[in-house]
């Protein structure tokens, strides 16, 4: 991990729990400084903090040198975005630092902008749900939203009038579950896998930072886009 001393700001520190890679970033404006990400099952409670505190120390930045905070905010683990969103509410209340938001699907689309101007392309940006279904959204190549984050499950068919007449480029981990149905069509493409990651929110927290859009700090909650269901345990015959 580089350290960088040039930049001074302002820090944006970002956070992404929302699936079992767990992250956090520090930007200066749009600028990633640093990074630190961890795959660990059913961890982001025990380490997501400390993860904070070891990037800060590695970048040299302090705390209260944080201009902003944000988080990836759903769709994905209830668990998880719980973790990040209450660790977020914390250190912006402890610093009084106003708090971002940012779909993680969004996050991921981010990755492939440049790719999507250059072949004037769609992009569908896609997590891994349960089964074959996916958390989905399209956005232009502008990056702005044309649909509706949806659950969305993979028929044969799926996407098939998008496709008919754009060229789409499908992104996330969502991908890996619908490539060989996608690939029928010459105008699908499916890229490697990209994860939802901290790291790409850069470009699209700056210009929130810019236009002071913050969400409520008290009444923010996470999209969970599904209502979160407890399970019981079986019982075990001793």
């Amino acid at each position: 991990m580089a350290k960088t001393v040039e930049h001074t700001g302002p820090f944006i520190l970002a956070m992404d729990t929302a699936t079992p890679l767990g992250s956090v970033a520090l930007f200066s404006e749009d600028t990633l400084l640093g990074q630190i990400e961890y795959r660990r099952a059913k961890s982001h409670a025990r380490l997501l903090s400390s993860m904070v505190q070891q990037l800060l120390t590695d970048m040299e930045v302090e705390m209260h040198a944080l201009s902003a905070i944000a988080v990836a905010d759903g769709p994905g683990s209830y668990t998880g975005l719980r973790v990040s969103t209450s660790t977020a509410k914390g250190l912006c209340m402890a610093l009084d630092k106003p708090l971002m938001a940012l779909p993680s699907l969004e996050g991921i689309a981010w990755k492939v902008q440049d790719l999507a101007s250059q072949l004037d392309a769609k992009i569908i940006s896609m997590l891994d749900a349960r089964r074959m279904e996916v958390y989905c959204q399209q956005y232009n190549s502008d990056l702005e939203t044309e649909t509706e984050i949806e659950a969305k499950i993979i028929e044969e068919d799926a996407f098939a009038d998008l496709l008919a007449d754009h060229k789409v480029i499908f992104v996330g981990d969502g991908v890996a579950k619908c490539r060989e149905i996608l690939s029928a069509s010459p105008n699908a493409i499916c890229l490697p896998e990209v994860l939802s990651s901290a790291s790409n929110m850069g470009p699209a927290l700056w210009r929130k930072y810019q236009a002071e859009d913050f969400v409520d700090l008290v009444g923010f909650e996470p999209f969970y886009l599904k209502p979160f269901r407890a399970t019981k345990a079986r019982n075990r015959l001793l």
